[in-house]
């Protein structure tokens, strides 16, 4: 197993460590006036989601590397009890809710995502950065009410709700964000 020195790590570094597997997603190499540098992080583990913050390591330890792999999938269906999800060559990998819950508001059934794979284990999935969808449900916009910054409750068709701007209506085409949330445009 390839090792990383705690000095070279970077924001995206996957490493095992306290008997989980964590990536760094902040890191400062400080170096006091007094006593040796250290590396101070933040990590998150990969499969529950876990937040370390402050952890720190001397610039000389050693860290086992993990390789978490990603894969471009089709989301397929849902039986009730799990999501499938299929490759290029026909496989099916079935995931359960809690591995697929942030992503659900934003994939339909046959939407690519990217499905991360630790040691051949699926357990995350992630929807393409943008997505448009359909608005099935929308208070409809008040006329004059035309101030900038207001917005209304909108049922998308996957069943989640975003605040959209007033004029958006029911059966217009919008592009959400999937990493904040937020509206973007009307398609």
């Amino acid at each position: 197993m390839a090792q990383i020195m705690a000095g070279d790590i970077r924001k995206g570094t996957t490493f095992e460590y306290k008997s989980g597997v964590y990536t760094v997603t902040e890191f400062q190499h400080v170096k006091p006036g007094k006593g040796a540098a250290f590396v101070r992080t933040t990590l998150k583990n990969v499969v529950t989601g876990q937040v370390l913050s402050d952890e720190t390591f001397n610039p000389t330890t050693k860290l086992e590397t993990a390789q978490v792999e990603t894969r471009k999938m089709t989301y397929s269906y849902n039986d009730g009890e799990f999501y499938y999800f299929m490759d290029d060559e026909f496989n099916l990998t079935p995931l359960n809710f809690s591995q697929v819950e942030d992503a659900l508001k934003y994939i339909r059934e046959n939407d690519i995502v990217t499905v991360r794979f630790l040691y051949g284990n699926a357990f995350s999935v992630e929807p393409e950065n943008f997505v448009e969808l359909k608005v099935i449900e929308a208070e409809p916009g008040v006329k004059g009410n035309t101030a900038t910054n207001v917005t209304k409750a909108a049922k998308v068709e996957t069943g989640a709700v975003f605040q959209v701007p007033m004029f958006v209506e029911e059966g217009d085409t919008i592009r959400i964000d999937t990493r904040t949330g937020e509206y973007m445009s009307r398609v």
